[in-house]
């Protein structure tokens, strides 16, 4: 199984185009907010079960996947403070455990951008950050650069591009298209 794994920051459109990578490569998405979403119906966002129960979920997902065969999976993800920094070494090692391999692809957005992001509607849907106070208290705070990512190996400026655009510069980058 092949991991797409597209990381960024909130508001930098990584379900959008993980939504038209999947037209361009048949790959379910697993959007990381519906773990969340469930979750937070049950604790706190980043209290001890959360941040356990969030990786465990994620992690059995990828394995599950893998085992079953799947071609390819596409996950949606953003780096911040309560992700505990063994989750993405956790997340390759058990991909590759499983005979699959992880792609990591960055979204950037000015910040400018993802402030107007933050107000779509769609971001509700999903419990999404839609607070531009809380967005600059996180920054601020460093929160949303807590976690180290691996060196993408495609990086798409979201701002820059549509979303179609954007997933087919991943899928050309990938090897994909």
């Amino acid at each position: 199984m092949r991991l797409i794994f597209i990381y960024g920051p909130p508001a930098s459109g990584k379900l959008t185009v993980a939504q038209e990578l999947k037209i361009i490569t048949g790959f379910p998405v697993f959007h990381n907010h519906l773990v969340v979403d469930l979750l937070t119906s049950l604790f706190e966002f980043g209290s001890e079960p959360f941040v356990l129960l969030r990786e465990q979920m994620w992690l059995s997902v990828f394995e599950q996947a893998a085992r079953a065969g799947l071609p390819g999976l596409i996950f949606t993800f953003a780096p911040e403070a309560t992700v505990r920094a063994s989750f993405v070494p956790a997340a390759v090692e058990t991909v590759e455990k499983a005979g699959g391999t992880v792609d990591f692809v960055e979204l950037v957005c000015p910040v400018d951008e993802i402030k107007r992001r933050l107000d779509h509607p769609a971001r509700k849907k999903f419990g999404k950050l839609t607070s531009h106070a809380l967005f600059d208290e996180l920054k601020a705070g460093g929160s949303l650069d807590a976690l180290t990512m691996p060196a993408p190996k495609v990086r798409v400026d979201s701002s820059a591009a549509s979303p179609a655009r954007a997933a087919l510069e991943i899928a050309r980058g990938l090897g994909l298209a």
